[in-house]
């Protein structure tokens, strides 16, 4: 059983995810708190497991309350509730790099609210499995030859959490995550969170940057990230990201069918492409063009998905070479690595 404290100074909010926390069998919500102040009450008394946080907050806010993080024993395990602006993505990566463990966005309405339900549930249930990994093994300086593309869009960030943590030892490959998310910070907070847990470096894509075996990028928020090709001093062909400003593709930028399409003429046929959780059609035309230059592509199974538009875009267009559960996907993405020609 897991025990959640939920923080929040909006009554509305603290009533609302208390009733969907209260429906999952393995949660115990052992409490709530209308502030900082509370919070650190709550957690002294109540010992949670975890805790979601609200950052505005009265007399002591969010950010406040996770500087207190190092003078509190067995402090929980901490997912951020952040609103859907600018300002919010800002003060969501200042909480990350403060120790936040993970963040959701919180909708401006009392429908987004609800239909945060499987979501919300998702990260808590993922929090507490996943495990933080020390990067020990050296990290490669060695342009990539070989590339990982995965999209994902509504659901997707969870699913990242499982996928990465299970990949164990750095592919000979680098690894572009386009997941579509609002401009502001956020898939700046999202790659700080992911690199706690995987075994491969991660950081936001830059412009201009070159893509190293062994490293992976999500895609920066706000631009489309293309990979366009350049002679290594090997003098073989790699992948360096431009970000543009063209405008959306599929009302979303940046956005997955740009990157998979633009690669193919970097990578392929030493290119893999994936497809997880997400609505809309984003992802099925440049899956289709990676399989049409010899790539290979894979998308996960429907049950371990909150939304399966994406991957039914991509199943569509008879591009899908492997249908997997989530759990599976890490050791296979290993394995097709590996047996990939350099």
């Amino acid at each position: 059983m897991t025990r959640i404290l939920i923080v929040d100074d909006s009554l509305f909010m603290r009533t609302i995810l208390k009733d969907m926390l209260e429906k999952d069998p393995e949660i115990d919500v052992v409490g709530t708190a209308n502030d900082g102040l509370d919070a650190i009450k709550k957690i002294e008394e109540l010992s949670p497991d975890v805790m979601t946080l609200d950052i505005e907050m009265p007399r002591m806010d969010g950010l406040a309350v996770l500087k207190k993080k190092t003078e509190i024993p067995h402090f929980p395990k901490t997912l951020m509730l952040s609103s859907l602006t600018t300002t919010g993505g800002q003060m969501t990566k200042i909480a990350m790099e403060l120790g936040a463990d993970d963040f959701l966005l919180k909708p401006k309405d009392v429908r987004g609210v609800r239909g945060l339900d499987r979501l919300l549930k998702d990260k808590i249930h993922n929090l507490v499995k996943i495990k933080y990994i020390n990067q020990s093994v050296p990290q490669s300086t060695a342009t990539a030859e070989k590339a990982v593309l995965i999209g994902s869009s509504a659901g997707g960030p969870p699913m990242l959490d499982v996928l990465l943590s299970s990949i164990s030892v750095p592919l000979d490959a680098a690894v572009v995550i386009t997941q579509h998310m609002p401009t502001g910070g956020f898939t700046a907070s999202l790659a700080t969170r992911l690199n706690r847990i995987s075994s491969m470096p991660v950081k936001e894509t830059e412009n201009g940057e070159i893509l190293k075996a062994g490293h992976i990028y999500i895609s920066k928020s706000g631009f489309h990230s293309i990979i366009t090709a350049f002679i290594a001093d090997n003098t073989k062909t790699g992948g360096r990201i431009v970000h543009s400003r063209a405008a959306p593709v599929h009302n979303v930028r940046p956005a997955v069918d740009r990157t998979f399409q633009s690669a193919t003429a970097v990578f392929c046929p030493r290119c893999l492409s994936v497809i997880l959780s997400g609505m809309g059609n984003d992802g099925g035309e440049g899956m289709a063009a990676i399989k049409q230059q010899g790539g290979q592509t894979m998308i996960c199974r429907e049950e371990d998905c909150l939304v399966y538009g994406m991957a039914r875009s991509a199943l569509a267009r008879n591009c899908v070479d492997q249908v997997l559960p989530l759990d599976r996907m890490g050791d296979e993405i290993s394995r097709i690595i590996d047996d990939m020609k350099g």
